[in-house]
């Protein structure tokens, strides 16, 4: 088998692109996997293409080969973009290579040590605020807009839900997330009180509303004298984690010491030699991982390197239906696996664009057996509705 073309696509996501890597071959069989390029990472799909030429011709199940030509091409630049695109290319090959061989991608590695997955709500309240129109969902307006979404997500099973932080206004709520250039703040990310206020009000809120585990999504947005204030005062509410982003580990060991909550992080770092100090320093109590982003190959690894560290690990997942199931391969087939992340509430037309949603009942995603990701790209819907950002 050969590979003949590798091509990127673009759907309209709403507010930002859903993206995919179409690999065909000379036997018909296509592999498909989902990117993403709106999350500071701009010109990914440019490095896609570019590292396709190298592949035309090259066997696709052979995909630890295919990598290591797409590597030494990226060998002085080998993390951001380069690997964002090189992760995206595997999983694409891995798709072939399991669809070649008639099985799940899981299989590949051994099979799967769980046949569900347990998921958490991401972005909780997220898409209603900053997103209503193109969601088509009744907007978040109050508090107890907040609590009666908390009350539907325990009822529908979910063990936990993630927030970022957002501040009131006069009309409901806006992003607050400084690290990012959104809201006050930026760049010297000092402590702010009215933005400890705000995060507490939502937990608050959620906790009035149902008996479930609440998440803190903090990301870029304090210095280590910040998060040690923020996660002090948290800890009253007994959270199920704080997730946030440094990148000394040595800092945010300091900061693991300081708190009683879990302190968990590494969703923007690369390969295994940039989670290695993360590691041996201790630094998080629960690895974050890409799948998308790193591919799977390198997850696997850094998963079961995290293992030898005595750390579990949770897959960093927001995108489509064809990137839930990549990332719930990983979760099903990795043994030190925490939870999965999981977008609940996006487009309408989402669905449009795969050939299959992620059965996920009662908090759980039951992860299929269907050869390769068990979810394709429909190509056609794709094009009929491609994005014009």
């Amino acid at each position: 088998m050969k590979i003949t073309a590798l091509e990127t696509l673009h759907a309209d996501g709403g507010w930002r692109p859903l993206s995919f890597v179409k690999v065909s071959t000379d036997e018909g069989i296509i592999g498909w996997s989902e990117y993403s390029e709106a999350v500071g990472n701009i010109g990914t799909s440019a490095a896609i293409e570019r590292l396709g030429t190298l592949l035309i011709g090259q066997d696709p199940t052979r995909v630890e080969w295919c990598i290591a030509i797409c590597d030494r091409k990226t060998i002085p630049v080998p993390s951001g973009i380069a690997a964002h695109a090189r992760g995206a290319v595997a999983n694409a090959l891995l798709d072939v290579a399991a669809k070649a061989a008639g099985v799940s991608v899981s299989a590949l590695f051994g099979g799967k040590v769980r046949d569900t997955v347990p998921v958490y709500w991401t972005h909780f309240c997220g898409p209603r605020i900053n997103h209503p129109d193109a969601v088509a969902l009744p907007p978040v307006r109050s508090y107890a807009d907040i609590s009666e979404l908390a009350s539907r997500a325990k009822a529908e099973g979910y063990p936990a839900v993630k927030m970022n932080i957002f501040r009131q206004t006069a009309d409901g709520f806006t992003g607050w997330s400084p690290g990012h250039g959104v809201g006050p703040g930026y760049p010297a990310l000092n402590p702010n009180k009215d933005m400890f206020n705000a995060l507490e009000r939502q937990i608050e809120a959620i906790k009035a509303g149902a008996d479930i585990d609440v998440m803190v999504d903090l990301n870029f947005n304090f210095k280590l004298e910040g998060f040690t204030q923020i996660l002090r005062r948290l800890e009253k509410w007994d959270l199920f984690w704080a997730e946030l982003d440094m990148y000394d580990p040595h800092a945010m060991a300091r900061l693991k010491e300081r708190t009683v909550t879990p302190v968990v992080g590494g969703e923007s770092l690369y390969h295994r030699r940039e989670y290695r100090p993360f590691f041996e320093n201790y630094a998080m109590d629960v690895a974050v991982v890409d799948v998308v982003w790193n591919g799977f190959l390198e997850s696997y690894k850094i998963a079961l390197m995290a293992e030898t560290y005595e750390l579990n690990v949770a897959p960093h997942n927001f995108y489509g239906y064809l990137g839930d199931h990549i990332s719930g391969h990983f979760a099903a087939t990795i043994p030190n696996l925490k939870i999965m992340e999981f977008e609940v509430e996006d487009i309408p037309w989402r669905g449009d664009f795969f050939t299959h949603a992620p059965d996920i009942k009662n908090g759980e995603f039951t992860i299929p057996d269907r050869p390769g990701w068990g979810c394709d790209v429909v190509e056609e819907a794709v094009r009929a509705r491609p994005w014009q950002g």
